[in-house]
């Protein structure tokens, strides 16, 4: 639990809390997707989806919600992004070099796990 509140401080060696690297993460990985997802024409996320439909076993008519889940789950397992750990030691190297590419949805994620250890 954090004393008032508030994000967890910085580590004494400079580097981000687990809690908050962890969170800028799936912020990165999803904005990765995202990048991809919007580059595709509805018919080209609809053939995505009926792929990625097929290879679960998945039939019958599919509504715009299922579309963009098929698609955004077969672009995530196709896109080779690194793995926490390697990214992890990237960023801190140059947090520069991913700060723009955050979409900011870490920050929301910091603090409800905030408020969550204050319950």
């Amino acid at each position: 639990m954090i004393p008032g509140g508030g994000r967890p401080p910085p580590d004494p060696r400079g580097t981000e809390p687990e809690a908050v690297l962890r969170a800028k993460y799936l912020d990165y990985c999803s904005a990765q997707v995202a990048d991809i997802l919007l580059l595709l024409s509805p018919d080209e996320m609809f053939v995505l989806a009926q792929d990625a439909a097929r290879e679960a076993g998945v039939s019958g008519d599919m509504g715009y919600d299922q579309i963009v889940h098929l698609a955004t789950g077969r672009v995530s397992r196709k896109l080779a992004l690194p793995p926490f750990e390697v990214w992890a030691q990237d960023y801190e190297a140059d947090p520069s070099r991913f700060d723009e590419q955050l979409m900011g949805f870490w920050e929301s994620e910091v603090s409800s796990s905030d408020d969550d250890d204050r319950k």
